[in-house]
């Protein structure tokens, strides 16, 4: 078996081709971008594609994104994500046309060796190796994502949604400024809006809220 890799972790990057080498498995390249991820898998044409979703220079899916655009290429390429995060919209994306030669594991759960050279193997040969906690959220988007939401949470982004200011909400709410943070961080949390460089997380939990209410209006 030959593989692709992509992580811009060099420890990871490393320690990945170790493991494969040591059970035979050769690693024709290993890159730390998109860009150079799509050249490799154009030049080698791998049984299988090791992937993280989040690399330069924006790291946000450059990873995924190049994973994506190679299964069109090459049609049925298999492609195992390994990732920090459960990226519900991108893994929809991966697995858009079937589940054959596709895999999604969070870098957490990568513990235990023989399990993800099982899944490896697994996904190299056509099968599929989806963490739970992925496909929980894949579920979830089917739902209105307000429901994770308690009472007070949904208030405050009410709130937020009108343009008040965290100070403004505490004010109408009667309630503390940092009770208000709380309650908007475990907003971004519920409705997975992790962090990033180019999007603005209050935002996107407002444009999420006006869609999930005009749905229902």
């Amino acid at each position: 078996m030959r593989v692709v890799i992509a992580e811009d972790s060099v420890l990871l990057r490393a320690g990945v081709q170790s493991l494969l080498a040591d059970v035979g498995i050769e690693t024709a390249a290993a890159v730390d971008n998109g860009d150079d991820l799509l050249v490799a898998i154009r030049d080698h044409r791998p049984d299988l594609v090791i992937a993280d979703v989040r690399m330069p220079p924006t790291f946000t899916d450059e990873g995924l994104r190049a994973a994506l655009a190679a299964r069109k290429e090459i049609p049925g390429l298999p492609v195992l994500v390994v990732s920090q995060y459960v990226e519900g919209s991108y893994a929809v994306d991966l697995i858009a046309e079937g589940t054959s030669g596709v895999g999604y594991l969070l870098k957490e759960r990568v513990a235990d060796v023989a399990d993800f050279l099982e899944a490896v193997r697994r996904v190299a040969g056509g099968g599929s190796a989806i963490d739970p906690d992925v496909v929980a959220q894949m579920l979830s988007r089917s739902r209105d994502p307000l429901e994770a939401l308690t009472a007070r949470e949904t208030e405050v982004l009410a709130q937020m949604a009108q343009g008040l200011s965290n100070t403004a909400i505490a004010k109408a709410l009667m309630v503390t400024q940092g009770a208000v943070e709380n309650h908007i961080s475990n907003i971004f949390s519920k409705l997975g809006l992790e962090a990033s460089r180019d999007q603005n997380r209050r935002i996107r939990a407002v444009l999420t809220y006006l869609d999930s209410t005009a749905v229902h209006a």
